[in-house]
């Protein structure tokens, strides 16, 4: 793949797989990196890639800038909501740091498992030195991964994949982001407790960071009085979640809770306001973007666990960079989880989790 010379707020047309990619600003070296702190408080699992097994607080020492100028492929499920645009902002600034390029394909949501296969296909078949991918799919794209993994490293980004192939992942449990939005609640609804009822929106049923957040909030929730009386599954998209609230909101229950992704809690800001008989249902989020952020601090959503994406694109540039150099390097690293109310937010736990307002997805990082 040859890598545009020419870095401004231009457009880039890349053809991959049959389609072609509109790469919007660049990000090159005219972008300075924020070098931000040398290391980071993570947690890393004392069995490399089983979330199951015991984890100790680490300090994640950041790696020395890059002897020579790697060239990274990135795959993302999609860029749809602001969460994968933190993940992009951190490796953005990782890899201008360490002085790193990188092309990012995105498949556009998570159904679009053929897509996402046909990208990783085609991107790392150029110039490419380590395959980074948040996958869409936690083993339906093991053959690829297999195949790929004999030619380069290949990390895990986020999303939990299949260990097949896999050389390190960064990444939190999905099952714990997910059980310490249930015990919040059941923090609040102990057993015993007046029942309250919730309406719970995973997101796209089959792709594997909701099979755990599912099994985790429902194991967060177990031997409280909160009751799920709705689910609702589908992509996270803005538009397909705002339908499904209101499919929730028409059933005519009276609901406490609406608890679910991010892009689900955005629209049911505005959808409660309208809604007659929940205007006054609470709103948790089982991750954090700047919009669920916003509606904490203005107390239109009660809470949010962060797993720190920026923190997280960070890592996984990081990993890349000490695998290809031959440098010790943690297997499985993640941030910790914090849960965020309009009480305890901080600016670390911001600077780690939210890209700047400004930035824009940038899909071409060269040097």
């Amino acid at each position: 793949m040859q890598f545009p010379t020419i870095f401004s707020p231009a457009l880039v047309i890349l053809p991959l797989a049959g389609w072609v990619l509109l790469i919007l600003p660049i990000a090159g070296p005219a972008l300075a990196a924020h070098d931000g702190p040398s290391s980071w408080t993570a947690e890393i699992w004392s069995k490399p890639f089983d979330y199951s097994s015991d984890t100790r607080e680490v300090t994640f020492e950041r790696t020395a800038k890059a002897s020579k100028h790697w060239n990274l492929c990135i795959s993302y499920p999609h860029l749809k909501d602001a969460y994968w645009l933190n993940v992009n902002y951190g490796m953005v600034e990782e890899a201008n740091h360490l002085g790193v390029n990188f092309t990012l394909v995105e498949a556009g949501g998570y159904p679009n498992v053929e897509r996402q296969r046909e990208q990783i296909v085609e991107c790392t078949a150029q110039n490419i030195d380590a395959l980074i991918i948040g996958t869409v799919s936690f083993e339906d794209l093991t053959p690829e991964i297999l195949e790929i993994s004999k030619r380069m490293p290949v990390l895990a980004t986020v999303n939990d994949i299949s260990d097949a192939g896999i050389t390190a992942k960064a990444g939190v449990s999905w099952t714990e982001m997910g059980a310490v939005t249930g015990a919040f609640l059941a923090e609040r609804h102990p057993a015993g407790s007046p029942a309250v009822k919730v309406a719970w929106f995973p997101g796209p049923k089959g792709a594997g960071w909701v099979k755990f957040i599912n099994e985790g909030f429902r194991s967060g929730i177990a031997n409280s009085s909160v009751e799920i009386v709705v689910t609702k599954w589908g992509d996270t998209g803005k538009e397909i979640q705002r339908t499904l609230v209101q499919e929730a909101l028409e059933s005519n229950q009276k609901l406490d809770y609406i608890v679910g992704n991010a892009l689900m809690a955005e629209a049911a800001i505005s959808a409660l306001r309208y809604s007659e008989t929940n205007q006054f249902a609470g709103i948790v989020s089982t991750y954090l973007t700047p919009a669920v952020y916003r509606g904490i601090r203005r107390g239109r959503i009660l809470a949010a666990p962060s797993d720190a994406p920026v923190l997280q694109g960070r890592m996984s540039i990081s990993q890349a960079v000490q695998i290809l150099e031959g440098r010790p390097f943690e297997k499985h690293v993640g941030p910790k989880i914090r849960m965020i109310t309009e009480q305890n937010y901080s600016s670390e736990v911001i600077d780690e989790s939210l890209a700047p307002s400004t930035f824009l997805p940038s899909f071409v990082v060269k040097h």
